[in-house]
């Protein structure tokens, strides 16, 4: 069970490693429920066992709101707060716009965004804030079971983002399209010019012929000359320098 548990979370990297431009360290943003269970359930490192969830080194962030909510809901938390709470204090502080202290779902959530562009691993114990982070593209989202951390699967929107987006940079851009366009309207004038150059092929020939011809053109009249023209030598002559006593140097 463990190693397909194991299979299941290296093929979901690799999906957010390649579709969404994740690098490592992995950066994994924890909210103050999945601190405290990893000190509650006594899974330490955190950093470690959430490496080895992810094949790769990673760096622990929360936010000033997460810990703010910590400090005020503490002692719901029970005898193991104190010990959340320095948990939580030895992470990385990402940083949140919220002047006053907003909720640890709604900081995280805009620490995130639309497009998730910091490429955040989210690990929370929300199982409401799990539900809204999957359906964002590209937020990975990560969950304790007892003493045992799992990857979330991307949910069927992430992969439809990919599909769509995928679809959309095959198709040809507008440019592209009207450059296209251009090309085929010359080639038309030319054939409704010569329309005989579509049987023997003449047609291609006469047009190139009257692309050199111009070319010769333009170039005369701008004094080019097709061939190069190199300059007559002339003979060397040798001065001869003589000294007063009329002696040869």
């Amino acid at each position: 069970m463990r190693v397909k548990r194991q299979k299941r979370h290296r093929k979901s990297v690799r999906f957010y490693t390649a579709c969404y431009g994740f690098r490592q360290p992995y950066k994994v943003l924890c909210d103050v429920t999945f601190v405290h269970h990893l000190v509650t359930n006594r899974i330490t490192p955190a950093d470690k066992a959430i490496s080895n969830v992810l094949g790769a080194p990673v760096l622990l962030f929360t936010t000033k709101c997460a810990l703010a909510e910590l400090k005020q809901h503490g002692p719901m938390f029970g005898p193991s707060y104190s010990q959340s709470l320095e948990a939580a204090n030895s992470l990385i502080i990402a940083r949140c716009d919220h002047e006053s202290p907003a909720s640890a779902e709604d900081c995280i959530l805009d620490v995130v965004g639309q497009s998730n562009s910091e490429h955040f691993f989210v690990a929370t114990q929300h199982v409401d804030l799990r539900q809204k982070l999957l359906k964002i593209p590209g937020v990975p989202a990560i969950y304790a079971l007892r003493t045992a951390l799992l990857l979330e699967s991307p949910s069927d929107a992430q992969c439809q983002f990919v599909k769509s987006s995928e679809e959309q940079r095959l198709h040809m851009t507008e440019l592209e399209y009207k450059m296209l366009k251009k090309k085929r309207n010359i080639l038309n004038f030319h054939e409704k010019d010569d329309p005989s150059g579509e049987e023997d092929g003449s047609g291609y020939q006469n047009m190139e012929a009257q692309v050199v011809a111009k070319r010769d053109t333009t170039t005369k009249g701008l004094g080019v000359k097709d061939k190069v023209q190199f300059k007559r030598k002339r003979a060397k002559s040798y001065v001869r320098c003589y000294n007063s006593s009329h002696e040869l140097f």
